[in-house]
């Protein structure tokens, strides 16, 4: 097989509903890799992305949520690409990398000299074929998606340091309590399959610690703080960190956007104006909608309405006059005349942004500020940074 064929594979970590906790109560209908996101769900932007791969063979979703709650898109989605997408399903979490290796025999079957690792929350343009193309010219096991950000923001991602000239991982390290650089992981990885002889080593290590734990009391002292069983391997804290500055990973910079999606503020954070089949309540009307909105289908904005900032999902009535910002209004949900909707966006804060979950009631003249409303509520009385169960 000449090195123009060399086959690549795609594996996207999709979690499960112990994960996500943060997207609640938007998650109870559906799981947070399928929620729309600029009029797609979540997953499919990676998804789409690994459709530019040259030699792409499959791509892999891996978690934990049920079977029947990714088959009816695995499909759809596999005849709208024309690349086969299959959901695998993990039994127990397994971390990034011990579910990469859990998997491992399937992932090699169609014999990929390289394969792909991403995580479903991020959003970035995913410059994957460039990515790849350094990754051959390195010579690595693995090289990393990274991109510069403020100094102030660094120390929420993992940080890392570079080599300026060879652009080799010198130094990793997960969420750090001091500044160590502006360059963070992107959580967009690719790996030639000696990954899987790397994440073998650091598992049978942890068996090893863990037998010996057994036996030494002061062992047991020293790893009280690993408390995850001996077949979770993390990437970051138990492959990246040991392998970096031993020329076997690498990194390739991205100089676009990049935002990570752990909280419906960050959707509302990210989004753009999707195509939807939108009715706007006799178009004479003045409306305003606009900027950073995303309108699912058949959504009814009324004459009047003034919508920023916010994320409407499908069969939401907003009536007339009805406002609407900094929030993310669920299905079903109608929102009363001259009612306001709102929150100041301050989007990683617990109450930033005003969630509606799904069919809740606003009535009219009512004023929801900074809340979080579980489904089916329906509210004839103005609240303000409340959660309403």
């Amino acid at each position: 097989m000449g090195g123009s064929e060399e086959r690549v594979v795609a594996v996207i970590m999709v979690g499960g509903p112990t994960k996500g906790t943060r997207f609640r109560p938007l998650s109870l209908n559906i799981p947070k890799p399928l929620f729309p996101l600029a009029g797609q769900p979540m997953v499919h932007h990676p998804i789409s992305a690994c459709k530019r791969i040259p030699n792409l063979a499959q791509i892999y979703l891996v978690g934990f949520y049920e079977e029947r709650e990714f088959a009816l898109y695995v499909s759809a989605i596999s005849n709208e690409l024309r690349v086969p997408v299959r959901y695998l399903r993990e039994d127990k979490p397994h971390g990034s990398a011990g579910g990469l290796y859990n998997f491992r025999d399937l992932i090699m079957e169609d014999n990929p000299a390289h394969i792909f690792l991403l995580n479903c929350d991020v959003c970035c343009s995913f410059p994957l074929p460039e990515m790849l193309e350094a990754h051959k010219r390195y010579g690595g096991i693995g090289t990393l998606l990274v991109i510069k950000v403020s100094v102030e923001s660094a120390s929420q991602f993992g940080e890392l340091v570079a080599d300026p000239v060879t652009k080799e991982l010198l130094h990793y390290t997960e969420k750090p309590e001091t500044f160590v650089s502006d360059l963070i992981n992107c959580g967009v990885y690719v790996f030639t399959p000696e990954i899987f002889t790397a994440i073998q080593g650091v598992s049978s290590q942890l068996k090893d610690r863990a037998n010996l734990r057994r036996v030494s009391s002061f062992e047991a002292l020293q790893s009280a703080t690993r408390s995850f069983p001996s077949d979770f391997v993390r990437l970051d804290q138990d492959i990246l960190s040991p392998l970096a500055g031993k020329k076997q990973l690498y990194t390739y910079e991205t100089r676009d956007f990049w935002e990570q999606i752990k909280t419906p503020g960050n959707v509302a954070g990210t989004i753009v104006l999707s195509d939807s089949s939108l009715s706007l309540a006799n178009e004479t009307a003045m409306k305003q909608i606009g900027p950073n909105v995303s309108i699912s289908a058949n959504a009814r904005i009324g004459p009047g309405a003034r919508l920023i900032s916010c994320i409407i999902l499908d069969d939401v009535e907003v009536m007339e006059n009805g406002v609407v910002i900094n929030a993310i209004v669920g299905w079903k949900s109608s929102i009363g005349k001259w009612s306001r909707v709102q929150a100041e966006g301050a989007y990683n804060a617990k109450l930033g942004i005003t969630i509606l979950g799904e069919a809740v009631t606003v009535e009219d003249e009512v004023v929801v500020v900074n809340s979080i409303v579980l489904p089916h509520k329906t509210l004839n009385v103005s609240v303000q940074e409340e959660i309403i169960l």
